[in-house]
Formats: structure tokens, C-alpha cells, sequence
């Protein structure tokens, strides 16, 4: 009796083993559960736009300063977060690796954020190359819609100018390039709205990491933000690169600016998707 009981152990220990390794496999042979084309092979890849995922989104972010109490990187981690939820909004659509080195200001002498360091510019014709060549990577591989989110103010004519430029080209495909202005503008109308209508002032909401700029990242990715400095830092003030007031930053108020910006930019793709 006792062999057989540990024979009976034994089977189905090796039962066991068989079913989870069986589990594994399945699992491994699915494809992840992602809006992102970096996460896919390419064969998963082509079977996503045969099947109907058409849209590209072309998140452009930016490296640069955001005074003492944000990290260099916030543009390129916000686009990233906010397109993910734009494309799984769509349900047709992926997102591109985020460009994060863009026009920032001239070198010799330094301009613009270009005065603190960190911040990483190139010329506008290379970024303006940079994004004319993804779009054509996108539409050789089947993409119907090509998409650019810019997350920073300084360079939307550069994108505008090349989707216009694509789009001439292209006029007699079925492919279209799109400048999506309503992304970077829903930040400056609709939040901003938002924030004053909760008695907030607009030399406090400001332009560039103050109240508006810092809230919608604490919403986005606290880790970013110095929240002792937003409570004790004197330097917040234009000399150390912020237009704002950030002291009463919350990720309360940013969610404001995430629900006006996903609303929006999702709207307007539907549109400009809907003219071609």
C-alpha cells in the first residue's frame, strides 16, 4: 500500500508539471495585452493592422527642463501615458516609440530652456526629418493613419508643416498624416478652464511647470515630482525655469487636464480619420 501510495504521488506530481508547463506555453503563444508597437514582435504586429489597427500615434515628447521640482523627462513620459489611453479609447489604433529629442532652443549662444542643463535640442529640419521618415516606416508596413501628438508647444508647426508635406505627396493613396493641434490645445483651453472655474489664477495656473503643468503630472507619474520642494521650495519662479505657481499642485487637479485631454484628442482623430 505504501508504494502505491507514493507512486499515486509521484504521477501526479508529474501531472502537475505537464499542466503548468502547458499553462506557460499557452500563455507565451499569446500576444501581449498592449497598445504599444515597441511590445510586439513583427509578426504579431502585422497580424494587429490585418486585422484592422490601421492608426498610428506618433507621441512626441521633449527632454528639458521643468524647474527644480520636475524631472527633464516629463513631456516623454506623459505623451506616453496619455497616448495609451487615447489608442485603447480608439480601439483601432497603436502607439510609436516616443520621439523624445526635439527643438529646444539654440546652442551658441544657449536659448530658450537650452540655459539649463539637461535640456537636449536638434535643429528643426533634423526633427522635421525624423518625423517625415517614421511616417514613411508607418505607411510601408500598412498603416492607414499616421498620428503626431506633440506634448510641447514649441514645436507644433513643425509638425503641422509635415503632414501638410506628406499629405500633398500622398494625395492620391489612402494614406493620411495627421497634426492633431487639439492634443496640446485642450491643456490651454479646456483644463485651463477647468482650474480657473475652481478659483485658481492664471499667474498661478501658468505655462510651464506651474499649478496646470505639475498637477497633470502628479496624475500621470508622482515620481517625477519633488512634492517637499512644491511645499518648501523658494526657487519656483521664472529665474529657475518655472511660468507658474506649482505650491498647489495636486493629482486631483491634473486628472482634470487627463479627462480633457484623452476627451478631446480622441474626438479629433475620429474626425480627421473619419475626412479622409
Amino acid at each position: 500500500m505504501r508504494h502505491t501510495h507514493t507512486k499515486m504521488n509521484v504521477l501526479r506530481t508529474f501531472l502537475l508539471c505537464i499542466l503548468l508547463l502547458t499553462g506557460i506555453a499557452v500563455a507565451s503563444a499569446q500576444p501581449p495585452d498592449t497598445v504599444f508597437l515597441e511590445d510586439l514582435t513583427w509578426t504579431e504586429l502585422k497580424e494587429q493592422v490585418h486585422a484592422g489597427k490601421t492608426v498610428i500615434i506618433v507621441p512626441i515628447g521633449g527632454t528639458e527642463q521643468n524647474g527644480p521640482a520636475m524631472a527633464l523627462g516629463k513631456h516623454n513620459v506623459r505623451v506616453r501615458a496619455l497616448a495609451e489611453k487615447i489608442a485603447q479609447a480608439l480601439g483601432n489604433a497603436l502607439v510609436a516609440p516616443v520621439i523624445a529629442y526635439v527643438p529646444e532652443g539654440g546652442l551658441n549662444p544657449p536659448t530658450a530652456h537650452m540655459r539649463f542643463p539637461g535640456t537636449i535640442t536638434i535643429p528643426d529640419d533634423a526633427f522635421e526629418k525624423t518625423l517625415e521618415y517614421a511616417a514613411r516606416s508607418f505607411k510601408l508596413h500598412g498603416f492607414r493613419d499616421i498620428v503626431f501628438l506633440g506634448d510641447h508647444g514649441g514645436y507644433q508647426k513643425d509638425i503641422k508643416v509635415v503632414a501638410q508635406r506628406l499629405n500633398r505627396e500622398w494625395a492620391t493613396t489612402a494614406v493620411r498624416a495627421h497634426a492633431i493641434e487639439e492634443y496640446y490645445r485642450a491643456s490651454e483651453t479646456s483644463y485651463a478652464q477647468a482650474l480657473k472655474d475652481r478659483g485658481y489664477r492664471d499667474n498661478e495656473i501658468g505655462t510651464h511647470a506651474g499649478l496646470a503643468d505639475t498637477s497633470l503630472v502628479l496624475a500621470v507619474d508622482p515620481r517625477l515630482v519633488r512634492t517637499n520642494r512644491l511645499s518648501s521650495d523658494t526657487n519656483l519662479d521664472r529665474a529657475h525655469g518655472v511660468y507658474g505657481d506649482p505650491h498647489r499642485a495636486s493629482a486631483e487637479l491634473g486628472q482634470l487636464g487627463i479627462n480633457a485631454i484623452v476627451t478631446q484628442t480622441v474626438e479629433a482623430i475620429k474626425k480627421a480619420v473619419a475626412r479622409r
